[in-house]
Parts: structure tokens; C-alpha cells; sequence
């Protein structure tokens, strides 16, 4: 008796156990919820999206979304998009908006731009209301010298058909800020563009930026223009300041080489009076110079040393006059 009760409870709790295995590897909550909703997906499909390893709600909400919404998609074609690593919910609400917009955009588009990396569900909210971005500052200098700081809101519409490959919000920005300093430094005076700043975006937009690019530009407006330095006097101010460097060098080389001169014509002086002792002891030898002619020559010398000595005395005293006065 006790060997059956064990036998039965090991089965209760084998069964038990298998029940369990089976709900859990088997959504058959979802199996459900996909038959009530008209959306014909067998136990089979759901197992076979477990060993491969394919989460089943990624895949059969989704397709139960799109059925209620009157699209209708593969459960094998979503389920490959999910293996290639694609988001099939945004795929699935992408398709949806774009029906209800009355947009023209197929399965197949939506899953190469989501497998792109290209938001497809943003992308078609884009294309049916358009956006604003905004450029950052853009400085530019006009003809008569005077630094222009504009900044402008560009209204952009998603292309769908050139969302892949095409280039994004940055390739905008960068040739409306391309465009905004060409066109500020065509101009004549920065007084035309503080009058006209619609000029700026007319040129701009008239040049198609837009091209290659996974959007539309549908307006470029002006939304602020400063005046900045004047930026033709800083760099005239500039040019003199160098040129004044320049000229001082040059003084400086000048008076360098005006001073190794004098030192050089001081040095063969010198040079000079050191041989004077010499010719005179050669004149002494060889009897053209005279005792009496020495002590004149002397004399001479002793004389022009005082008159030198007074003179400087001179020249102190009436400064030191002066002062006192």
C-alpha cells in the first residue's frame, strides 16, 4: 500500500513537473491571445520559434498590432527581420502610421531602414509632421570688415526613399552654416545683412543642401543676427603692430652694427697708440728725432691733455649750475 501511494505521488509530481516545462517553454497564454485575435498562429510556430531561438512576443504582438490595423504581414518574414537583428515593434507601428497617413512605404523598405539604423517609426513621424533643428552660432565677416553672428532654424521633412545611404541631421546643419557664411561674405557691408537677413536664407535655400541627404529642407529662417568685431580693423591693427616689430629689429641690428664698429675703430686706436712708443725708440736709433724734439712732442701732449681735463671741468661745473638754478 505504501509502495503505490510512493508511485503515485513520484507520477503526480513527474506529471506536475512536465506541465510546468511545458507552459514554460510553450507561451500558450500568447497561442491565445493570437486566436481570440484573428491572427492564425499554431502551437507548432511558437515551438518552433523557441528552438530557434526567437522570442515569440517580439514576433506575434507585433503581427497581432498590424492585423487590427488592417496590414497584413508574414509571420515568417517578421521573424526573420527579428533574427537579422532588426526591432520588429518599430517596424510593425512604422508600417501602421505611414497606412494611416497614407503614405506609400512597404515591408521591405522599413526593414532595410531599420536594419540601416535609421529609427523607421521616427522617420515616418518626421516625413508626416516636420521638424525644426537648429544651427549652432555661425560666424562670418562681410566685405567691409564687421563679423556677422547669425543663427537660423531649418524646417526639415523626412524622405523615406533616401533614408538609406542618405545623410543626417549633421550634414544639414553643417551646409546651412556653409551656406550662411558665403552668403555673409558676398555680401557688400554687414548693414545689408542686419536690413535683409531674409537674403540669407533665400540664397541658401535656394541652393538644394538638401541633395544626398535623408531629408527635405522645406524652410531656412533667420532666427538672429548680432554684429561682432570689426574684424578688417583687428587685423589692420595686427599688421601695424607687426610692422612696428619689424621696423624695431631691424633699429636694433642697425645700432648692433654701428656699436661692433665703434668698438672695432676704438680696438685699431688703440692698436695704433700702442705702436707709437715704438716708432718713436725707432726714430730715437736711427737719428731722426732729437732730445729736444721728444720733450716738444711731450709738451705737446701734456698740453692737450689739460685743455681736454679743463674742458670736462667745464662741462661739470655749468651742469652742476644748472641744476642748482
Amino acid at each position: 500500500m505504501e509502495l503505490s501511494n510512493t508511485i503515485l505521488i513520484a507520477l503526480c509530481v513527474g506529471l506536475a513537473l512536465i506541465m510546468f516545462l511545458f507552459f514554460r517553454f510553450v507561451p500558450v497564454g500568447l497561442w491565445i491571445t493570437a486566436f481570440f485575435s484573428g491572427v492564425p498562429v499554431s502551437l507548432f510556430t511558437l515551438i518552433g520559434m523557441r528552438l530557434r531561438k526567437v522570442n515569440p512576443h517580439e514576433v506575434v504582438r507585433p503581427l497581432i498590432s498590424a492585423t487590427k490595423a488592417g496590414l497584413e504581414l508574414e509571420t515568417d518574414k517578421l521573424e526573420a527581420h527579428y533574427l537579422a537583428g532588426g526591432n520588429v515593434s518599430d517596424v510593425t507601428n512604422a508600417l501602421i502610421s505611414a497606412d494611416k497617413a497614407n503614405m506609400e512605404l512597404s515591408f521591405q523598405r522599413a526593414t532595410a531602414i531599420d536594419l540601416a539604423g535609421r529609427n523607421v517609426l521616427e522617420a515616418v513621424k518626421v516625413s508626416v509632421n516636420p521638424k525644426v533643428i537648429e544651427t549652432p552660432k555661425v560666424a562670418a565677416v562681410a566685405n567691409d570688415g564687421i563679423q556677422i553672428i547669425a543663427m537660423a532654424r531649418v524646417t526639415v521633412r523626412a524622405n523615406i526613399e533616401r533614408l538609406v545611404g542618405g545623410a543626417g541631421e549633421e550634414t544639414i546643419l553643417a551646409r546651412v552654416g556653409e551656406g550662411i557664411v558665403s552668403t555673409i561674405g558676398s555680401s557688400q557691408s554687414h548693414k545689408m545683412v542686419l536690413e535683409n537677413p531674409d537674403n540669407i536664407s533665400k540664397t541658401v535655400l535656394s541652393k538644394g543642401l538638401d541633395s544626398g541627404t535623408a531629408f527635405e529642407i522645406l524652410s531656412i529662417d533667420i532666427a538672429d543676427v548680432d554684429v561682432g568685431k570689426n574684424i578688417g580693423a583687428q587685423l589692420q591693427i595686427d599688421q601695424a603692430e607687426a610692422d612696428k616689430q619689424i621696423a624695431q629689429a631691424k633699429a636694433e641690428e642697425r645700432r648692433a652694427m654701428a656699436v661692433a664698429m665703434e668698438q672695432e675703430m676704438k680696438a685699431k686706436l688703440v692698436e695704433a697708440e700702442a705702436e707709437v712708443p715704438q716708432a718713436i725708440a725707432d726714430a730715437f736709433r736711427q737719428g731722426n728725432l732729437g732730445v729736444r724734439d721728444y720733450y716738444d712732442l711731450r709738451n705737446v701732449q701734456a698740453d692737450t691733455q689739460m685743455r681736454e681735463s679743463l674742458a670736462v671741468d667745464g662741462v661739470r661745473n655749468d651742469v652742476e649750475e644748472r641744476r642748482h638754478e
